[in-house]
């Protein structure tokens, strides 16, 4: 579960969509509202609050005013989408702004109490990775939230590409058997995984390109193509893409995974590469040891 995204691509993708991103975000915001309302039945009171891959900040503004005694900290791989997210802060409702990247958290041990996502982690290169560092930095029994695109994401404009050339165009995303899986082996407890299907419609194709620009949701694939795709060749995806319009209108599908979990009590093995870590309290350690004479 590496290596299938070329994070500098992302990185810079997100950069410069900084500026567009709040005007075309709408499915973004959907998806932020309907993980959100999964902390409604929530009894919480966390002390400080992490939202991985922030980007321009609503989701974190969100979250500051549900839990305004909290610390709430937006991260993000793209300084430009941070910068863009002062846009959300008041001096009621402060939040710091930390740029870092989601498989090497730059957080000390053990310091976050809820952890929200949404939709970045089908971004990242590593799976695995990602939860190590969110089992690392997450308080014993704090609560993990996040939403991912699934593979049916872009399905049609995935297949509509694949009868042109065999070149990745979309970039492909993880199922929910395997972010379970994956969770499971980063030793979180009670997950619930649920899946949402959201269709989309466009005048043409130009358009939902347009958008999916404007987000920064570009091809991130690291075996893409590096040459630009002339209009001819463009043309011939339109084409095939074509015989799906209805009503007017082409579709575009977006599969949507939301989880939730629990990080384990302390004590509790991490999976770390391939050994196994376990923290414990320095007073469980003492009195554990004969001294030998």
């Amino acid at each position: 579960m590496s290596g299938i995204f070329d994070t500098a691509k992302v990185r810079r993708a997100f950069g410069r969509a900084a500026p567009t991103y709040d005007a075309h975000a709408t499915l973004q915001d959907e998806v932020r509202l309907r993980l959100q309302e999964r902390l409604d039945d929530a009894a919480l009171a966390p002390a400080r609050i992490l939202d991985l891959g922030a980007g321009t900040g609503r989701g974190t503004a969100s979250l500051r005013q549900r839990y305004p005694q909290a610390q709430t900290i937006a991260l993000d791989l793209a300084l430009p989408m941070l910068k863009a997210a002062r846009r959300q802060r008041t001096w009621l409702r402060p939040f710091a702004r930390v740029c870092g990247d989601a498989e090497a958290l730059p957080l000390a041990d053990a310091c976050i109490d809820l952890l929200h996502s949404n939709l970045c982690l089908q971004w990242c290169g590593s799976l695995d990775a990602v939860f190590d560092g969110m089992r690392r930095v997450m308080r014993p029994q704090g609560m993990l939230l996040f939403s991912s695109f699934g593979p049916q994401t872009l399905h049609e404009l995935r297949n509509a590409f694949a009868e042109v050339d065999a070149t990745a165009h979309v970039s492909r995303f993880l199922d929910i058997q395997q972010i379970g899986d994956a969770m499971l082996a980063a030793g979180f407890r009670d997950p619930v995984l649920e899946r949402d299907t959201f269709v989309l419609t466009y005048p043409d194709l130009r358009s939902l390109m347009h958008e999916l620009r404007a987000i920064g949701a570009t091809n991130a694939d690291p075996q893409r193509s590096r040459s630009l795709t002339g209009k001819a060749h463009l043309q011939r995806v339109v084409d095939a893409y074509e015989p799906l319009r209805a009503n007017g209108l082409l579709p575009a599908t977006y599969e949507v995974v939301y989880a939730q979990a629990w990080a384990p009590d302390a004590g509790q093995p991490r999976r770390s590469g391939n050994q196994d870590i376990a923290s414990f309290p320095i007073d469980q350690l003492r009195g554990s040891r004969r001294i030998r004479r």
